[in-house]
């Protein structure tokens, strides 16, 4: 990378800004209320980008998701409160303060390690939970995967997979049993809520991401049943007139083309 074209090309960025700020409509009427939840489509956008592995698609997503940075930084200076400057002179504070098996004399061994010393560092920081740096709008998927992973920086954690997966089993029969009971819908919500978190639990042990897990299996389904309703056209029906067994043989097809 030529960093001396990376900054010029990171300036002409900040020029624009001001630029559109001044003289677009639309830009001049933004605010930090109307900016968050275009800023959320485009994290999406980029996850499912990231997801496709469309390298062309994840370019222009980190492209658009500088520009919302760079704009809340302009809303920032207009406000005094701070500018494109403090926020990334605080990211760098943040990363040295983090790193001290970079930047000063801790020694780890692995990944692991980091994190742990991450959570304590923080904690330094005047936070009084480790859990505080969970979003509280994320997805709730997402965020007991944060949760989980918060808790294990902080030592609390299961030792060994076969203990979350025997955890696993006994949610589900918790779950079984109040299903079967069918006299208290909140035990029944309650108990499915705790067989979720088991299930992302055993995923984060065995290495899997459970949102990107599941993501996949949204759209290979998406696949499969768009695939079922192309063939039922072609043979002159609907899915929605056709019994289940006649839409499996669909379904069987399409998992035979791989889709």
């Amino acid at each position: 990378m030529d960093r001396k074209k990376a900054m010029q090309t990171f300036g002409k960025l900040l020029d624009i800004m001001d630029d559109l700020r001044k003289g677009c409509p639309w830009d001049k009427e933004q605010t930090f209320d109307s900016l968050r939840h275009l800023t959320i489509e485009e994290v999406y956008e980029l996850s499912e980008a990231i997801h496709d592995k469309d390298y062309k698609e994840i370019k222009g997503e980190l492209g658009d998701l500088l520009l919302h940075i760079v704009f809340y930084a302009k809303l920032g200076e207009e406000k005094k409160e701070f500018d494109i400057t403090a926020v990334i002179e605080a990211i760098n504070e943040k990363l040295i303060f983090r790193h001290p098996h970079i930047y000063g004399d801790v020694q780890v061994v692995d990944a692991k390690e980091v994190k742990e010393n991450w959570e304590k560092l923080k904690l330094k920081e005047g936070k009084k939970s480790v859990l505080e740096g969970v979003p509280k709008s994320l997805p709730p998927l997402v965020k007991a995967y944060r949760i989980q992973e918060k808790a294990r920086g902080a030592g609390f954690d299961w030792e060994k997979t076969q203990q979350v997966w025997d955890k696993v089993q006994e949610e589900m029969a918790e779950l079984k049993a109040e299903v079967e009971t069918q006299d208290d819908e909140a035990k029944i919500e309650n108990e499915f809520g705790d067989l979720l978190f088991a299930l992302i639990n055993y995923a984060r042990f065995i290495g899997i991401n459970p949102e990107a897990a599941l993501e996949k299996t949204n759209k290979k389904f998406i696949r499969r049943f768009q695939y079922m309703e192309q063939r039922a056209a072609e043979d002159g029906q609907k899915l929605t007139e056709m019994d289940l067994p006649a839409m499996d043989k669909y379904w069987d097809e399409a998992k035979s083309k791989g889709l």
